[in-house]
Formats: C-alpha cells, sequence, structure tokens
C-alpha cells in the first residue's frame, strides 16, 4: 500500500468513527418528546393462562374451577433507569380488568416522556379520593350504575377491587344454582364514614431484562405483565376454599389482600 493510498484510508476511518460518534451521541443524549406505552396483563393460573372453568389445585390441595377475575389497576407511575417517574394522569389511570373482555386487558398509556423504564408501580383497587369523590366526578369504568355496576357494593359506598368466583367440591352448595360456589369481592379503602381495613395495595414492579424505550415516533414498548389467579390462595397465608369460601367486607378481607398483593409480575418487555 503507497503512502498516499495508507493515508486516505486512515482519513476515511477517521470519519466513520467521528460519524458514528456524533450518531451514538445523538441516540443517547436527544431523548426528547412523548411517547406511548402498552401494558398487556395476561391471567394465568400457575405456570398456565388461565381458562375460565378448567379445574385447577390451589395451595390448600382443593380442586376449583375459575367462573369469574376482575379487578381495579389504577394510579399508574412508569420508573425510569434512573429513577425518576412518569406519573400517569390521575383521571387517565383507572382501569377494569375483567378476564373475559380481552379489550380490558390491553392498557394504552398516551403523551408518555421519552425515556428508558425499567419498573411501574400502581394501586390494586380505586384510591379513597376517587371513592369518595362526587358521583359525577365517577365515569367509565368507575360509574357504578354503568361499567362498574358489578364491582361497586352500594350498600357500602364502595367499589370491589378484586372479584374472584368460581366452583369447588370443598365448597358448600348453593340451592338456588345447585353448584359448590366460592366467592372472594375485596374492597374497603380505609373508610368514609367510619374507619373500616384499608384494603388497597400497592404494586412495584422491576422489567427482568431490557427497559422498555419510549421514544417519540416510534411503536410503544409493551410491558407484559403476568397476573396469576392461583396466587390469591397462597403467600403468606394458604387459603382453603373449605374453611373460607366466601370473603366480602369483614375481617377475612385482609388476608385475601395480602394475598393477591403479589400476583403481579413482569414477565417481559417488547421494544419497537
Amino acid at each position: 500500500m503507497t503512502k498516499q493510498k495508507f493515508f486516505l484510508f486512515l482519513t476515511l476511518l477517521a470519519g466513520a468513527l467521528a460519524f458514528n460518534a456524533c450518531k451514538d451521541n445523538s441516540d443517547t443524549d436527544d431523548i426528547t418528546g412523548f411517547g406511548d406505552v402498552e401494558i398487556e396483563l395476561e391471567s394465568r393460573a400457575g405456570d398456565a393462562s388461565l381458562v375460565l372453568g378448567t379445574e385447577y389445585t390451589n395451595a390448600a390441595g382443593e380442586k376449583l374451577t375459575f367462573t369469574t377475575f376482575d379487578y381495579y389497576v389504577s394510579n399508574i407511575v412508569l420508573v425510569k433507569a434512573d429513577g425518576t417517574e412518569y406519573t400517569v394522569p390521575k383521571d387517565e389511570s383507572y382501569f377494569l380488568v375483567k378476564h373475559d373482555d380481552p379489550d380490558s386487558k390491553e392498557i394504552k398509556l398516551s403523551n408518555v416522556p421519552a425515556g428508558d423504564y425499567t419498573g411501574l408501580r400502581f394501586l390494586i383497587g380505586v384510591d379513597s379520593a376517587k371513592s369518595v369523590s362526587p358521583i359525577g366526578e365517577r365515569i367509565g369504568v368507575l360509574d357504578p350504575a354503568g361499567a362498574a355496576s358489578g364491582m361497586y357494593w352500594s350498600w357500602n359506598a364502595g367499589y370491589i377491587f378484586v372479584k374472584v368466583e368460581g366452583t369447588s367440591p370443598a365448597a358448600p352448595l348453593d340451592p338456588g344454582s345447585g353448584e359448590h360456589i366460592f366467592q372472594y369481592h375485596t374492597g374497603l379503602f380505609g373508610g368514609y364514614d367510619s374507619p373500616t381495613l384499608n384494603n388497597l395495595k400497592t404494586v412495584n414492579l422491576t422489567v427482568p431484562d431490557e427497559a422498555a424505550k419510549v421514544r417519540q415516533g416510534e411503536e410503544a414498548p409493551h410491558f407484559h405483565l403476568f397476573v396469576n389467579a392461583l396466587d390469591m390462595f397462597t403467600s403468606p397465608t394458604n387459603i382453603s376454599i373449605a374453611a373460607n369460601p366466601f370473603s366480602h367486607a369483614g375481617a377475612y378481607s385482609k388476608t385475601v389482600a395480602d394475598n393477591y398483593a403479589d400476583m403481579f409480575v413482569i414477565d417481559h418487555v417488547h421494544n419497537h
């Protein structure tokens, strides 16, 4: 190789390195604007997908089938890799997830600041401030006369945070239906006119590997969560259907809520 060609080679190499350095800097330093985020909530029963009417076994060794698995998710916060947070505007942060409604299991968040997000935080349930707000401010999935009609105790002026129903040989016979049924309807936010239990649960989740990369003009990253219905029956307390086939607003609801507090996990993230 002649000296002239050698110096030309070095010049081209230096230019290429400089170009790549500029490109890398722009990719990492110019994360501005806003994008979208999607959160998918996949119902599970242990290691399998949850199928209503399919028989499973709980931690107490009892056979059971689920007929209902519904819950509220609210007050969503996205956590960046550097620890800073983005709080979804409160009035845009209430979601009623119903297992038999596939659309409800896909949460879409808009106008999220660009960045790399490594965690999620949210409530299971409806916070006390919204629960006691004027009825006219509770619309959409919070409307007791509409979408929330099956998730609201009119006698207790409160939302049911998690509703789990099903059948089990361990449950008592219901004369009306002829089925052996269990019911766990869990709510209570601390009380309106007088103190009650507070069964609101905060969930903190961290991505297992790659962060969710929100970029303006690009496809929304996708948090894929598993929500394990069988976790409600175990840890920290194994729940026996035979011993406690029903739970509503009584003292045992705290045991149920403590169990379902950890039924969420981020399985993976899809990026654009």
